[in-house]
């Protein structure tokens, strides 16, 4: 049986951890609103079902242990990352008489921002491999790596609907200035890009 004293408190911690998704969870929020960086970011709880089903099945467990799948899949990640925080920061302040409507992506780039960075990150299938199997009941093994994985669904739905309000209040107070909050998140993009790239593989010295 899963200990959700124990559990629901973890995991939510781990979703509400600052990383590249709820980084663009943020910065869609803050470009276009909540319903609209919430319902692009569905593209990540897409992603990581087949995820934790990929763990459910050991998958998780050999990229865990593959040097070469974790590099590979890492190095991909961290260049994605900082491509699109160069496009962040390259963009430019309005001028006089111009709106910031070409600033904010359309729904098909967002959707596409969320599942390829859900996608690129290693670290999510390790997080499902490593975390989930220390609340799994071994005698009722699927539905109990089933439960674990609609908890951790619905509270990532919960963390993005708080990263993307937060994007949209902060947006509120500095709607002429959207320019900067798009390179402070470029930024945090690059920033994030570099420390996967340097990252070592967990597990190893």
């Amino acid at each position: 049986m899963i200990d959700l004293f124990v559990f629901l408190p973890a995991c939510f911690a781990l979703n509400l951890a600052f990383g590249p998704n709820n980084l663009i969870a943020l910065t869609h929020g803050a470009q276009n609103g909540l319903a609209f960086a919430v319902s692009a970011s569905t593209a990540r709880l897409a992603v990581f079902v087949p995820m934790i089903a990929a763990s459910a099945l050991g998958l998780g467990v050999l990229l865990s242990a593959s040097a070469f799948l974790f590099g590979a899949i890492k190095i991909v990640g961290a260049i994605y990352l900082i491509w699109m925080g160069i496009k962040l920061l390259r963009t430019r302040p309005a001028r006089a008489g111009v709106g910031t409507d070409y600033l904010t992506p359309t729904f098909r780039q967002a959707f596409r921002r969320e599942a390829l960075i859900a996608v690129s990150n290693p670290k999510a299938i390790l997080i499902f491999a490593a975390f989930f199997p220390q609340f799994v009941d071994t005698t009722a093994y699927w539905q109990s790596y089933a439960s674990l994985g609609a908890i951790f669904i619905a509270l990532e739905a919960c963390a993005i609907m708080l990263y993307a309000s937060a994007g949209r209040f902060a947006a509120a107070f500095a709607s002429t200035r959207l320019h900067w909050f798009q390179r402070i998140s470029g930024g945090g993009m690059i920033a994030f890009g570099v420390l996967l790239l340097f990252s070592r593989q967990p597990g190893r010295a």
